[in-house]
């Protein structure tokens, strides 16, 4: 950002009290003495005019392909751009305004009301704007949904699941009624075989296994009838039956704004029943009753995630979002699969991810060239999660066709220059 110069009409200069007659144009010395002195102006830092700075170039952008905090809509930054230092004629940042005020009031409030209409949320469910990421729902959930001696299923398909299963064995009593870590978690088995618990509180899944790339297509029937899901990573990226869920709850940093906003969808018949233990920033009904504003939020990320729910309505709502992600990842699997097992993804064909695309190399001594010269050509953060090693392409919704597009045809010429 440019200061401006000390001639603005806003800025002062110390006067020389033993001269009374000061030329307007030149700086003023700060010491009366009658020596030479280097002259030196001060500007009221009060007054700093802040100029424009001129938008970056589209060739200032890289391809984003991390898992989160995530790439977002260029449109959504635009928008936040224009509006961070005055929002909307209120003299303020949405980051200075008080969470109880009628300007962050109407933004929490829009937001509620358009991720409703996204997902169809029936209105005998609460939506909560939390914090402390999916992980510490991971705890909450059995807090509020249990007593300690309750039994709970789960079926865990991925690193997410098997968090999320040990964590809440300190609350409740969970059994692992499949796993699918024997086979490296590339896979989700067939409903009809689960071995449900039918005294079970709920059954827990994770939607969209983010490191392991494994989705749920279709969801299995809890014989309790309640089903909770982790939905971190493909929240948002297409339609969903709410009503078929007790609770969804997914971290908003992979596909609807930054990190620090974390979303519970909940029935709100399974609210106010937490254990006398729970924390009162877990405690569901707290946030319930309170609107999600029992304590200071995070401001700036539900704006951001309001303005990511705008741009998501006005492409069509979710499901001609669903028809983008299943375009762009049918391009980067074909890709994969064409390559004569130069590239290879591990998943089972009938569960791989719209959201999150791992493949290896056939040559793993490769891996680090790869992930270095698609950075060279400003595709980034493609190389794998640490547990797993090899690639990981995340291409959630803000991802553009001609990102994916990029990335193809750089892992083919690729290949030709190194099979």
């Amino acid at each position: 950002m440019a200061m401006s110069a000390p001639t603005s009409p806003h800025s002062f200069l110390l006067q020389n009290p033993n001269r009374h007659h000061l030329p307007t144009t030149k700086p003023i010395s700060l010491h009366p003495s009658p020596r030479p002195t280097k002259p030196i102006s001060i500007t009221c830092l009060a007054s700093v005019q802040v100029h424009d700075r001129p938008a970056a170039a589209a060739q200032d952008r890289v391809f984003n392909f991390a898992a989160g905090p995530a790439i977002l809509p260029e449109s959504v930054l635009r928008k936040a751009e224009s509006e961070l230092y005055n929002w909307r004629g209120s003299g303020m940042s949405v980051m200075e305004m008080s969470h109880r005020g009628k300007e962050f009031l109407s933004i929490i409030q829009k937001a509620e009301s358009d991720l409703r209409s996204l997902l169809s949320i029936p209105s005998d469910y609460a939506v909560l704007f939390l914090q402390g990421g999916a992980t510490t729902q991971f705890a909450a959930i059995p807090l509020n949904l249990c007593t300690q001696s309750d039994p709970v299923d789960f079926v865990v398909t991925g690193s997410w699941g098997d968090k999320a299963f040990k964590e809440a064995s300190k609350y409740c009593k969970p059994t692992l009624i499949w796993s699918g870590k024997s086979e490296k978690y590339t896979k989700i088995p067939c409903f009809d075989d689960l071995e449900q618990n039918p005294h079970a509180k709920y059954l827990h899944i994770c939607a969209n296994e983010t490191i392991h790339g494994v989705e749920f297509k279709n969801y299995p029937t809890p014989k309790n009838g309640l089903m909770v899901a982790d939905m971190s990573s493909n929240f948002c990226s297409k339609p969903v039956d709410v009503s078929k869920f007790g609770l969804i709850y997914a971290g908003a940093q992979k596909n609807v704004g930054p990190s620090g906003v974390t979303i519970v969808i909940i029935r709100k018949d399974l609210i106010g029943n937490a254990q006398e233990i729970t924390p009162v920033m877990l405690d569901y009904k707290i946030h319930a009753d309170n609107n999600s504003l029992y304590n200071t939020p995070p401001c700036y990320g539900i704006y951001m995630c309001g303005l990511v729910f705008e741009d998501l309505l006005a492409q069509g709502g979710l499901v001609e979002v669903e028809k983008k992600n299943v375009k762009k990842a049918k391009i980067l699997y074909d890709a994969i699969d064409e390559s004569k097992g130069f590239y290879r993804c591990p998943v089972e064909k009938s569960v791989r991810s719209l959201m999150n695309v791992p493949f290896t190399l056939e040559k793993a001594e490769l891996e680090a060239e790869f992930v270095k010269e698609a950075a060279k050509e400003k595709m980034v953060q493609l190389k794998g999660h640490r547990s797993v090693g090899g690639m990981r392409a995340s291409i959630y919704n803000a991802m553009p066709l001609a990102g994916v597009e990029k990335l193809v045809a750089f892992m083919k010429d690729f290949q030709a220059r190194h099979a």
